[in-house]
């Protein structure tokens, strides 16, 4: 099967995507929950994650919010999430909070 994706030495595909022209947001994690402002284009299924603190993290739509139950988030970890696709709901936007000091939350999406 013919695939435009990098291979390794064994020719097999290498799941590697490319940033998306403004797909950059970055969110301030402090004591009260955050939220990207803008919502991530419909055609995205992937972004990546890095924060420079350790923070809460929740996913949904542009009301979502964040609280010390959500799923833990460690710093200095880049990391790909898939957030929709395969006949499952996009999440549109992500929610975060600090677990201990202010920090910034980067994301990129992908395509």
């Amino acid at each position: 099967m013919p695939t435009y994706l990098p291979v390794d030495s064994n020719n097999n595909p290498i799941p590697a995507m490319r940033f998306k022209t403004d797909g950059a947001h970055s969110i301030s994690a402090t004591s009260t929950s955050a939220r990207n402002s803008t919502s991530f284009a419909s055609n995205t299924r992937v972004i990546s994650v890095y924060a420079t603190g350790p923070v809460y993290i929740k996913f949904g739509d542009s009301s979502v919010t964040a609280s010390s139950s959500d799923h833990y988030f460690p710093e200095g970890v880049y990391y790909d999430i898939a957030i929709g696709g395969d006949n499952v709901g996009q999440f549109t936007h992500v929610a975060v909070l600090r677990v201990t000091d202010d920090c910034n939350v980067y994301i990129s999406e992908k395509e």
